[in-house]
């Protein structure tokens, strides 16, 4: 098929996967709308949101739907690098063997990822910019596609290690995940207080999944969209000359490069995902704000003026 034939196939793909995630996913349309995109653009996803909003259910049934492998790994104070990438054991020949961890999958939840110590997410660091893991002296590749989608509680702040604006930066999404609404959580207590077991079907292989991801970065973009992606993100930065008068006021650190090519990409895709065979602004500003929510460094004046993030983002488009 040509470029244009699979790009209508993928709007195709795309609406089955969410109709099949829907089956067991109540709600949260703009959610699970975000987190495919960061997967067809080959990125990472952070998911934050307090306890009991389906989180963890909500990448189980993307893993099932995309007839991917899956691992959940539990972050707690003790974990260790080993406990994740897997170490060396000596078997019954007395030779060394590598037993390789939970990382070692195609999509893996990392569970409350700032309870465990900066050695820890180090490791996982590596792992997501790279899709390697280095481990007793030898480098070790990742099943591919690898994607890594991480929670995070942000009430409970005891026993925690934020996370460097390092790794905040490999996140290609940080994803706000709010409670239902009033209807919403009707249905949610209905379907899940009876005896009814729920069979999500594979829309996608690992390897049509690969082809999108291609097939995506093929995407031709007009030359004025990429330059009010650079701008945005230009627009974050205090020192830049095309700093915007809200950033010298309420923040202290912009977006990296980094933001401006995931502007691109995430608009790239959800482009592609609603039928469009170039993306124009309005896609990049679609993207934006789960984009730079998590680039951006606010300053005390912003926050006892209550401007939250969003806010900010939206005054900057």
């Amino acid at each position: 098929m040509s470029d244009t034939q699979n790009l209508d196939q993928f709007v195709n793909d795309f609406n089955n996967l969410k109709n099949e995630i829907h089956k067991v996913i109540i709600g949260q349309d703009d959610v699970v709308n975000q987190v495919l995109i960061s997967m067809f653009s080959n990125g990472h996803c952070l998911l934050v949101g307090v306890p009991g909003l389906a989180k963890t259910l909500l990448v189980n049934s993307i893993a099932k739907t995309l007839g991917l492998g899956f691992n959940r790994i539990q972050f707690t104070p003790d974990l260790m690098p080993s406990d994740i990438i897997g170490s060396e054991i000596l078997d019954e020949n007395r030779s060394f063997k590598f037993i390789k961890g939970p990382l070692f999958s195609n999509i893996i939840l990392a569970d409350e990822i700032n309870r465990t110590p900066p050695k820890t997410q180090s490791a996982l660091l590596e792992a997501m910019q790279e899709r390697s893991v280095s481990a007793a002296g030898e480098t070790r590749l990742l099943p591919s596609p690898f994607f890594v989608l991480a929670t995070q509680n942000p009430i409970e702040q005891e026993g925690t290690y934020p996370l460097p604006e390092a790794q905040l930066d490999r996140f290609m999404f940080n994803i706000w995940v709010d409670y239902p609404s009033y209807n919403e959580e009707l249905s949610i207590v209905k379907s899940t207080t009876v005896d009814d077991e729920v069979t999500l079907n594979t829309v996608l292989s690992s390897d049509q999944i690969e082809m999108y991801q291609n097939l995506i970065r093929k995407i031709p973009v007009a030359d004025n969209v990429v330059e009010y992606a650079v701008s945005l993100a230009n627009k974050t930065r205090v020192n830049s000359e095309l700093a915007h008068e809200i950033t010298k006021k309420y923040i202290t650190w912009g977006a990296g490069p980094r933001a401006s090519q995931f502007l691109i990409l995430g608009a790239k895709t959800h482009a592609a995902a609603n039928g469009k065979y170039s993306p124009d602004i309005e896609d990049v500003k679609s993207v934006a704000k789960p984009i730079l929510r998590h680039r951006l460094v606010r300053n005390y004046r912003a926050e006892a003026e209550g401007y939250t993030m969003d806010r900010i983002i939206d005054e900057l488009l």
